[in-house]
């Protein structure tokens, strides 16, 4: 079960601000954010070196797009495409909107079930795919504020994680891209699970079957005004290869943000 949250400020110097947290079997390979796609040079994401898709990605443009496994769909189905395609696919547009209503005529039942984010520095929008009974990808605008997502509903109690760390980020300072100070959200997405807490209540899971949080990612979009001064303000992308509290948080290369 991934996690992200996504902290939407319209108006403000970084209007969308994400933390998320991967969580995968440790033994499934990947590669850190880089251009990994020959075909696809505006895109930087995270390579998931078994489908060739990615969890997370940013393009050129300023666009933003990840994607987390709803409950009981852990994995690959050898008759589903793979949901780290869907990724890439947003990444092929230039902004949140068009890619969340393109990416929403998809078949459905094409892929295991899944939660979708989209968002630039204008909007932002969640793509539910509930599975083999959905009969179409809702396509939901994310409101302004904070929206955390994991293998359940957009800030759904149901999830215990949800339930115990919405209130915490949303009470959190939010971070100050332009400082460098993402102290509070870094302490949060390290968090373990607490005295009687299972797993599925930690932002950072250890389990002994060798699934867990296995890297974390901050990024924050500057607004479209910052993004065409002199000089560009760029995007910010901090990746931890491995486990937030556990593995440094480093900056993603300026390469990546190419304008």
């Amino acid at each position: 079960m991934c996690t992200l949250v996504l902290l939407r400020r319209p108006g403000a110097d970084w209007p969308v601000i994400v933390g998320a947290n991967r969580d995968e079997m440790a033994a499934r390979p990947s590669r850190a954010p880089g251009r990994h796609w020959p075909d696809r040079p505006e895109l930087l994401g995270g390579l998931d070196a078994l489908s060739g898709g990615s969890w997370l990605g940013l393009n050129d443009h300023g666009l933003l797009a990840a994607v987390l496994n709803r409950r009981g769909s852990l994995g690959p189905a050898p008759d589903k495409r793979s949901r780290g395609e869907l990724v890439l696919e947003a990444l092929d547009h230039a902004d949140a909107a068009d890619a969340a209503w393109s990416l929403g005529d998809l078949d459905p039942a094409a892929y295991r079930s899944f939660n979708l984010v989209v968002a630039d520095e204008r909007d932002a929008f969640w793509l539910r795919n509930r599975g083999h009974d959905a009969e179409g990808i809702e396509v939901m605008p994310l409101p302004p504020g904070l929206s955390m997502l994991t293998a359940y509903d957009r800030n759904d109690p149901v999830s215990p994680r949800i339930q115990r760390f919405l209130p915490r980020f949303e009470a959190a300072p939010a971070p100050d891209p332009t400082a460098g100070d993402w102290s509070a959200w870094q302490e949060l997405l390290a968090a373990r699970a607490d005295g009687g807490d299972t797993e599925e209540a930690a932002m950072a899971v250890v389990t002994p079957g060798g699934f867990g949080t296995v890297s974390s990612s901050l990024v924050a979009l500057p607004s479209v005004e910052a993004r065409h001064a002199s000089p560009p303000v760029k995007p910010v992308w901090l990746f931890a290869d491995g486990r937030p509290g556990e593995a440094p948080y480093r900056p993603v290369g300026d390469e990546a943000t190419r304008h």
